[in-house]
Order: structure tokens, then C-alpha cells, then sequence
């Protein structure tokens, strides 16, 4: 008897080791605080989360385009009404949380749209653009208690899948072999031995201080082009690959599809999975326990029109973004409690209730959850793919199964921090975490 139980403790201390790395990063984008009603985040609404969370990434920082210094993108809210202080003040009450401060994430537009805004290009192509940038930096995360600095640096975006008929797809096949496919960066090469230059700066710089470096991969940029991760692995603590976009009304208005598959579908690009970029970033030669998985917060909803069907299975011909919901005010994106607040019960669905959204699970656990409602009379037609516990939990056996890092929510105040939809706060970030 004495026997069994030392060796259930020794077990169950083993599994609480083998457990301990396991990061849970949770994302909290700043500019949630501008939302109205029930979708206006304030910073008392973290602390339950945080008990969830090893790592918080704060975002966004930007670049200054005359003197490439980082600088504060939302300077009266960060500096002036103190959110950066009392952000890092909360690890006295969550002593093992680690804070950093990203920079770019997507929010950072120095020109007319994100394609033209070439800065972060042009701070790698200088020495002493990087070292102004680094020290920055630098000043930045010591003066306000960050832990480190997360790079979620904006490299130019591939092209979205356009929708062509057979026989054009042919000719355009037959193009590409004959002068290539377009090229985003005429300087790819240049600017991703430049950015490990970069990564290895910043790592020498912050060393001293024991500051931590982290990388984020933002949707749809390509690894093969931007990155090494051989060369850049040895000098970041963790790389959050956002595995999910892949898909957007933005990008695709004309199609709608699975935006955060974790495996590849039939008749797809084959990169459009999570699963592509974590064997990419494994085989180019990244250690598993450095990888950490993005899994979004939010739904991707497009408007259906009577030529998408009846079923809502995708890809399907639809009519672009869906109208902007209540809290989030962005049209083709809806959080996930403006999302299950929609969802039909069986009973509604038995009535014929019209009014509510179709949920349509996913029982191969590969592609996500997605649900619709078709148009009829005053009632416009939507379809939206998103994460819900069922598949936040998936991604994170997905991670477990592979030996990666971690797991990272993308962002929590896109989660359900009110607890509207079952009365459970952040239902998306423990299931993750439980899973884990």
C-alpha cells in the first residue's frame, strides 16, 4: 500500500514536471479599451485570465519612420494614463508572469495601407538603423518593468488564392514556369539575413539584463522568405506562429473558406494550415519546446447571397464581409461571444427559428467549426468560421501530441472575459490551457 501510493506521488510529480514548461501566452491588444459596451476591455478585466497565463504580450508598439526608434502607439493611453505601468504592476499579484512588449502586429501603418509601409524593411537595412531601434527598445521595457520584447515584425503579406475558372488557372500555371510569380520584396533575401542580424543584436543587447526575446510570425507572412529559423532559434526564448487567417473576408471577399485549418484540405494551397508552418519551422531546424501555437480568439464571417447553397460546407461563393458586430464594430470579424450569443439550440433549430446561426461541428477534429444562416426575407445571410472550446482544446492536444512550447490566445479580449455565453470567463483560454 505504502508501495502504490510513493509511486502515484512520483507520477504525479513527474506529470506537474513534464507539464511545467507548457507556455500559455496570452495576447492583449491595447486598443480594446476603445471599444463601446459590452465589448470595451479594461484592465481590471485580466486578472482572471491571468491566473491561466505564463506569458502576457502586450500590444502594440510601433517604429518612429524619422529616427526608427520604437516608440508608444497609443501614447496617451500607454504613458500618459499609465496602462504600461499598471500593466507590469500586476505581476506582483501573479509573481510567475512574465510581460513583454511587442512592436508591429499588423497595427503599425506608417503609409496609406499596410502593403506600403516599408519601415520595418528599412530599419533592417541599417547598422545604425538597428542599433537606434535596439536601444530604443531597450529603454522602453527597463523604464516600465517589461520583461522583454516581442518582434511581431511586418514583413509583407502573400497574395491571396484567386478564384479562376479551370481553364485560366491553366494559362496562369503555364505563366508562372514560363517569368515566374510576382514578387513582393525585390530584397527578400537581403532583408532575412538581416532580420537574424537583427534578432542576434537584440539578444546581445538584452542579455545583460536577463530580458527575454520572443518572435511572433504574423498570419500570412511567409517563413521560407523572411525567416531562418535555424540561425534565429538560439537567441529567442519562444516563436508564436499565428497559424490562422488564412482565410479573411479582406483577403478572400469572394470566397469563403476554413481560416485556421490545423491540417491541409483537399484542393487547398498546402500552406494553409497550422500544421505546414510548425513542420516548416521543425524541419528548418527550431527546437519543439520553442514553438508556441497561435489559436484566434475570433470568427471570420462573410455575407451569403443565394448563390452559396444551402448547406454552408466550404469553400463557397459568398458576397463579402458580414455586417460588423456589436462589440467588436469590424465587419468580417466577430469575437467569439458575439459568435455564440447567435448560435441556435437544437429546440430553435427543430422550431425552425430563423433568426439564430447553424453551428456545424467538426468531427474529423482537423478543419474548425464554422456556422451559418441562410438569407431569407429581412434577414441577411452569414457565414462564419471560429474557434470554440471544442476546438481551442484540439489545437492544444495538437501542440501536446507534437511536443511544442505552448500554446498562445490570440487575443483575450476577444475571448468571452464576461462569461456571456455559459457564465464561464475566458472559456476559450482554459479550455486550451485544461487541454494542455
Amino acid at each position: 500500500m505504502v508501495t502504490s501510493k510513493i509511486i502515484l506521488i512520483t507520477l504525479f510529480a513527474f506529470a506537474s514536471y513534464a507539464n511545467a514548461d507548457n507556455k500559455v501566452v496570452c495576447y492583449y491588444d491595447s486598443t480594446s479599451n476603445l471599444r463601446t459596451g459590452q465589448g470595451k476591455f479594461d484592465l481590471s478585466f485580466l486578472e482572471p485570465a491571468l491566473q491561466f497565463c505564463t506569458h502576457l504580450v502586450y500590444g502594440y508598439a510601433g517604429i518612429n519612420p524619422d529616427n526608427f526608434k520604437m516608440v508608444p502607439l497609443n501614447e496617451q493611453f500607454d504613458v500618459t494614463k499609465e496602462n504600461y505601468r499598471h500593466l507590469t504592476d500586476l505581476k506582483r499579484r501573479f509573481p510567475g508572469l512574465r510581460v513583454l512588449l511587442s512592436v508591429g502586429g499588423g497595427s503599425d501603418v506608417s503609409g496609406e495601407d499596410s502593403e506600403k509601409n516599408l519601415i520595418y524593411r528599412t530599419v533592417l537595412e541599417s547598422v545604425d538603423h538597428r542599433l537606434a531601434f535596439i536601444n530604443s527598445a531597450k529603454d522602453i521595457i527597463k523604464h516600465y518593468g517589461f520583461d522583454g520584447l516581442d518582434l511581431a515584425w511586418e514583413f509583407p503579406e502573400n497574395k491571396p488564392k484567386k478564384i479562376r475558372s479551370s481553364f485560366k488557372q491553366f494559362w496562369v500555371g503555364i505563366k508562372h514556369k514560363i517569368v515566374g510569380e510576382s514578387v513582393l520584396d525585390e530584397q527578400a533575401a537581403e532583408h532575412k539575413e538581416q532580420f537574424t542580424a537583427l534578432v542576434r543584436e537584440v539578444r546581445n543587447s538584452f542579455r545583460h539584463d536577463g530580458l527575454l526575446l520572443t518572435l511572433s510570425v504574423l498570419p500570412n507572412v511567409n517563413s521560407t522568405v523572411y525567416y531562418d529559423p535555424r540561425q534565429i532559434a538560439p537567441h529567442v526564448d519562444f516563436v508564436t506562429l499565428h497559424a490562422y487567417d488564412f482565410y479573411t473576408p479582406e483577403r478572400n471577399p469572394k470566397e469563403a473558406d476554413y481560416p485556421a485549418p490545423i491540417y491541409d484540405l483537399i484542393d487547398r494551397k498546402v500552406d494553409e494550415n497550422g500544421d505546414y508552418q510548425v513542420r516548416y519551422w521543425l524541419q528548418q531546424g527550431c527546437p519543439n519546446n520553442k514553438l508556441v501555437f497561435g489559436i484566434p480568439t475570433y470568427g471570420r464571417a462573410w455575407k451569403m447571397d443565394e448563390d452559396s447553397g444551402l448547406t454552408g460546407v466550404p469553400p463557397l461563393p459568398i458576397d463579402g464581409p458580414a455586417e460588423a458586430g456589436p462589440y467588436t464594430n469590424e465587419a468580417g470579424l466577430l469575437s467569439y461571444p458575439e459568435i455564440c450569443t447567435k448560435i441556435a439550440t437544437p429546440n430553435e433549430i427543430k422550431a425552425g427559428y430563423l433568426g439564430k446561426l447553424r453551428k456545424v461541428n467538426d468531427p474529423t477534429k482537423r478543419y474548425g467549426t464554422y456556422a451559418f444562416r441562410l438569407p431569407k426575407d429581412d434577414k441577411e445571410g452569414i457565414w462564419v468560421a471560429f474557434e470554440d472550446p471544442d476546438t481551442a482544446g484540439q489545437k492544444a492536444s495538437y501542440v501536446k501530441a507534437k511536443g511544442l512550447g505552448g500554446i498562445a490566445i490570440v487575443d483575450i479580449t476577444l475571448d468571452d472575459f464576461r462569461g456571456l455565453c455559459t457564465g464561464d470567463k475566458y472559456p476559450l483560454l482554459r479550455a486550451a490551457k485544461f487541454r494542455l
